[in-house]
């Protein structure tokens, strides 16, 4: 008889836990979008560098002993 309480509470415990292990997750994630912002902001920066060594360089040619 004691060993039915046990085994029946334990099989409640593991079916109590593998269901709250189970939980979807859910489906607005904040983290994703702030990553996908900061890629955003990276891969623009990336885009600008030629853009503004060229106007360092021009900055340079108009304005040489400065």
């Amino acid at each position: 008889m004691n060993f039915n309480k046990i085994l029946s509470f334990a099989f409640v415990l593991f079916a109590a836990l593998s269901s709250v292990i189970a939980a979807p997750e859910p489906r607005w994630n904040p983290f994703k979008k702030l990553e996908r912002v900061g890629q955003n902001i990276r891969d623009g920066i990336i885009k600008a560098g030629p853009a503004v060594a060229v106007v360092g360089q021009a900055a340079s040619i108009i304005k040489p002993g400065k």
